[in-house]
C-alpha cells in the first residue's frame, strides 16, 4: 500500500512505475536504459528523465561518500536492485532495503542482499533502531506525501539515527502529482501518487514530521540532506 490522495493509507494502491506495461520492472531487466516520469493529467505533461541504469550499477563516488559518516545499520527505503545497500555492506554497515516491486527484490536477492518486498508504511523490522534511513534517486516522493513520509521515517529511526534524503535541483520545487512512468519502448505505468521537494521546501515538510534537517551538500550534481529527530 502507499499514500493517496487524501492523505491516508490505502491498501492496493498503485506504487512507482507498476500496473500497466511495468515500465520499471522492464527496466531493471537491462530492457530499457532510460526511463521519463511524467503527469499523468492535465497541461503538464513534460517528462523528467530517469537513468535507469544507474539503479542497476556500482555505487559511484559520491554514493560511497554519502555513506562514509552513516552509521549502521542502514535502511534503503525504496533500495531497487540493491545498490545502496551493497555499498552500505562494502563500508561495514549492516544493511537492508525495501522496495514494492517484486521484480527489483527478485534481483537483489539473487545477488545475495537482503530486500525485503513491502512497503515503507508496512511494518517493517528494527522500527526505531535504525541508524540510517535512506531516501535517494527520487524516493522522497514515495506516496506523494513528504510528511507522511518523513514521518515514517521518524518512527523508524533510533533517537540519533539520521534520514539521508536526496532533493531536487531545484532548491524551491514542491510538487505533488499523479504521475506515470514511461520507457523509451512506449511502455507505460498505471498512474500512482508521487512528489518533488527541494531542500527549501524540504525544511518545512521536515517540521511537520518531527524532524529537522541538519545538513545540505551537493555533489557530482545531485543535493542532499541529513534530517534528525527535532
Amino acid at each position: 500500500m502507499t499514500l493517496l490522495s487524501p492523505r491516508r493509507l490505502v491498501p492496493g494502491a498503485t506504487t512507482f512505475g507498476s500496473g500497466g506495461a511495468e515500465p520499471y520492472a522492464a527496466a531493471l531487466e537491462n530492457e530499457s536504459a532510460v526511463l521519463y516520469l511524467r503527469h499523468a493529467t492535465g497541461r503538464r505533461r513534460a517528462a523528467a528523465t530517469m537513468d535507469a541504469g544507474r539503479w542497476s550499477a556500482a555505487a559511484d563516488d559520491t554514493d560511497m561518500q554519502l555513506l562514509a559518516g552513516a552509521a549502521g545499520p542502514v535502511l534503503d527505503i525504496g533500495c531497487g536492485p540493491g545498490r545502496m545497500v551493497r555499498a552500505a555492506l562494502a563500508q561495514g554497515l549492516a544493511a537492508i532495503g525495501v522496495d514494492v516491486s517484486p521484480t527489483a527484490v527478485r534481483i537483489a536477492a539473487e545477488s545475495g542482499l537482503t530486500v525485503l518486498e513491502r512497503s515503507v508504511f508496512s511494518a517493517l523490522p528494527g522500527e526505531g533502531d535504525w541508524g540510517t534511513a535512506l531516501l535517494l534517486d527520487g524516493n522522497i516522493g514515495i506516496g506523494g506525501d513528504i510528511v507522511a513520509l518523513l514521518g515514517r521515517c521518524g518512527e523508524l529511526i533510533s533517537s540519533d539515527g539520521a534520514v539521508l534524503v536526496e532533493v531536487h535541483a531545484d532548491p524551491e520545487r514542491d510538487h505533488a502529482f499523479d504521475g506515470t512512468l514511461e520507457d523509451a519502448q512506449g511502455r507505460t505505468s498505471a498512474v500512482f501518487p508521487w512528489a518533488e521537494v527541494g531542500i527549501g521546501p524540504l525544511r518545512a515538510r521536515a517540521g511537520e514530521a518531527g524532524l529537522r534537517v541538519v545538513q545540505d551538500w551537493k555533489s557530482d550534481g545531485r543535493w542532499f540532506a541529513r534530517l534528525v529527530r527535532a
